[in-house]
């Protein structure tokens, strides 16, 4: 079995490559027609697939929501066939004010993240973002979060699209172990410029996972995903998301060539109006 390069983040060992979820559940943040394209082709069997190329390359974390029953039994039998577990990072939704459906009180669906076998709990950014106090430069009642999280005994962390939430984290001294935060080349998503973005996570001082690298497929994965890795820490993770398990193995062997500053070995696609440039190999 390849190994991927890791990183330790709250004394867990994690690889360095983390499996997004968003292609498994149909966010394409593209379309709706692309989502329905999503949802129609990634059923079990064939996310079981893809997961089954991460972890034989020694890729053994995923990363999403709660996982919905056809991701479950995906894991479980990506798990039979490699003999290896999948760490799973959960990204729970749940009430920020009294009066919301039941199962998503907050200890209620942290409880659920614990039953689902997560390792680490990092309440979604719809959360978190909506608990950050500019005026006070604070994230209000997080360490509420995080003592939960700690109760069902997983680890927590912070997951965040504002560049603030890793800075006020920082000062405060919150209990989290990680940070999830957008960065990418093509600045999508991002509310600030990439620079200053890189700056604060070169900075953080706890372990990043940086998703959208290729910005929703904005971004070619050999340029974004040559971006991330360059200007990113060692103790630093790149969450990547996937449709087939041909597009996974291309993500890994990128990922490592450019984590070895080597020139990508992948077979180029073929195309008629490349046939000028004569034999490339």
């Amino acid at each position: 079995m390849n190994k991927f390069p890791r990183t330790v983040a709250g004394g867990v060992s994690l690889p360095r490559l983390i499996i997004g979820s968003n292609w498994f559940l149909g966010a394409s943040h593209t379309s709706l027609a692309k989502d329905k394209l999503i949802k129609t082709i990634m059923d079990r069997k064939h996310i079981e697939e893809i997961l089954v190329t991460f972890l034989q390359a020694g890729v053994d974390a995923i990363l999403g929501p709660p996982p919905p029953d056809k991701v479950k039994e995906a894991i479980a039998g990506a798990e039979q066939r490699t003999g290896r577990k999948l760490i799973l990072i959960i990204t729970p939704g749940f009430n920020l004010k009294p009066g919301g459906p039941a199962e998503l009180e907050a200890e209620r669906a942290i409880e659920q993240c614990k039953k689902d076998n997560g390792t680490f709990c990092l309440p979604h950014q719809m959360l978190t973002d909506a608990l950050i106090d500019r005026r006070e430069m604070v994230i209000r009642d997080i360490d509420m979060y995080t003592k939960m999280i700690r109760k069902y005994g997983m680890i927590p962390g912070l997951s965040t699209h504002s560049p603030e939430g890793i800075t006020y984290a920082d000062e405060q001294n919150n209990d989290v172990e990680t940070y999830l935060q957008i960065y990418n080349a093509a600045g999508f998503m991002m509310p600030i410029e990439t620079d200053w973005e890189m700056r604060i996570i070169r900075q953080a001082k706890k372990p990043v996972i940086v998703i959208k690298p290729m910005a929703a497929g904005r971004l070619l994965p050999p340029v974004g995903l040559a971006f991330v890795w360059s200007t990113i820490r060692k103790q630093d993770m790149v969450a990547v998301g996937t449709m087939t398990p041909d597009e996974a193995q291309e993500l890994i062997d990128l990922s490592l060539s450019f984590i070895n500053q080597e020139a990508p070995g992948i077979e180029l696609q073929k195309t008629r109006s490349k046939w000028m440039l004569g034999k490339i190999e």
